[in-house]
């Protein structure tokens, strides 16, 4: 399935605004968390960044080790808890990497982790959905559906639905169709929408200072299964 993450992901202008807040906070070396197949950390390595990437899934690693010139970037295979003392400037999650810790402990425990990873005065960016305007109400098969033409694959077809919402935790499923032999993929997928005031309170309680918050409009690409 790693291999065709990247065209179901598109083209991830999201990115963009991570460059721009790396360069905002003047970062010199930068840690991208669940770094999936590499998207974000070559980005930030062509503009010169030090990066360094860190994912638990070794199939997505490896994809994005084999990615021209990987060697600009370090890898780790494992999770923001088993992270050495690298004393970064910043450390960066981006989609719903931050959700994925359904858990308070695995949350918590991710964000000691992180604190440990950064400078005196490194920086934490991540983003999450705002539970108020109920994202996965979109998730729909009508909604989500893409069909893409992939080098070496072919002609794919995706889509996500919904299958059990309870409290803040939502289970979703990713199926894919290969048109070339009609192999048939499914990934299911768990994540957490929680509060605001329990997000502050999470990062007040692991050392960090919340500086700022700022709202943006999150786009359908956000959304991929873990």
């Amino acid at each position: 399935m790693v291999s065709i993450y990247d065209g179901f992901d598109g083209s991830r202008e999201d990115l963009g605004n991570y460059v721009s807040l790396s360069k905002e906070l003047r970062a010199k070396t930068v840690l991208d968390i669940g770094c999936g197949t590499g998207c974000l950390a070559y980005l930030l390595a062509d503009q010169g960044f030090n990066v360094i990437g860190v994912e638990p899934a070794k199939a997505s690693l490896d994809f994005a080790r084999n990615k021209p010139n990987a060697e600009k970037i370090q890898w780790i295979l494992g999770d923001a808890t088993i992270l050495p003392p690298l004393a970064v400037d910043l450390a960066l999650m981006t989609g719903n990497v931050a959700q994925v810790f359904v858990t308070d402990q695995s949350w918590h425990e991710t964000l000691i982790g992180v604190k440990l990873a950064l400078n005196q005065n490194g920086h934490f960016v991540f983003e999450v959905r705002d539970p108020a305007q109920k994202a996965w109400l979109q998730w729909t098969r009508e909604k989500t559906y893409q069909r893409v033409s992939l080098p070496q694959v072919g002609n794919v077809e995706g889509w996500c639905e919904v299958i059990d919402v309870s409290n803040e935790i939502v289970n979703f499923r990713w199926t894919y169709i290969f048109e070339s032999d009609g192999f048939t993929i499914s990934s299911d997928s768990i994540i957490r929408f929680r509060e605001r005031e329990a997000i502050e309170n999470s990062l007040h309680e692991a050392g960090f200072a919340v500086k700022e918050i700022r709202e943006s409009e999150l786009t359908c690409h956000s959304l991929k299964e873990i």
